[in-house]
């Protein structure tokens, strides 16, 4: 059965950008050659959820080429509707949309933020897998990953990677009961 699957990246103290949607913290641990396994987790999905301002941060990098052409890409968004030459927009129901998804053949759902919807899935326990690269960096305060007032979740931890930049990756799966 297909999961999803939020991978992400945050600091040391919780956090996913700086309050003005900074995100340069990140390249604190940018190596030549070292992708940290996004390549090969790339290969477990096709399919992609972002929300709107994750959405228009990657478009504003500025890339030749949208890097996720070769997968069903669907943006959140209360206020865009339709699709655009990367994407489809999608206002309705995030549990409908997931448990749509889930009942069609295809690989894992790659799911990336932000932490708006990242607390929506959470309050609907619609996120299965955890993986989290933690950078080697205290932003201090911004954007949190996990937003309060989410229900208690149980997660079984499954592996860590530590790499030599200091960044730590952690999978866990996610379970509603102990």
């Amino acid at each position: 059965m297909r999961q999803v699957v939020l991978y992400i990246a945050m600091s040391l103290d919780g956090y996913i950008a700086k309050e003005d949607d900074n995100i340069d913290f990140l390249s604190l641990v940018k190596r030549p050659g070292e992708d940290y396994g996004y390549h090969a987790f790339q290969h477990t999905v096709d399919t992609l959820i972002w929300g709107r301002r994750t959405y228009d941060k990657v478009l504003s990098f500025g890339m030749p080429e949208f890097p996720h052409k070769d997968k069903k890409c669907y943006v959140l968004s209360k206020t865009k509707t339709g699709k655009d030459v990367n994407v489809e927009f999608y206002g309705g129901d995030l549990r409908d949309l997931i448990s749509s998804l889930k009942q069609k053949p295809g690989k894992d759902i790659y799911f990336d933020g932000g932490s708006e919807v990242v607390a929506a899935l959470l309050k609907d326990q619609l996120i299965d897998k955890l993986i989290i690269s933690v950078i080697p960096h205290l932003l201090g305060s911004g954007i949190r990953l996990f937003k309060d007032g989410r229900p208690e979740q149980y997660l079984t931890f499954t592996k860590s990677i530590s790499f030599a930049s200091g960044l730590v990756q952690l999978w866990y799966d996610c379970r509603t009961s102990v």
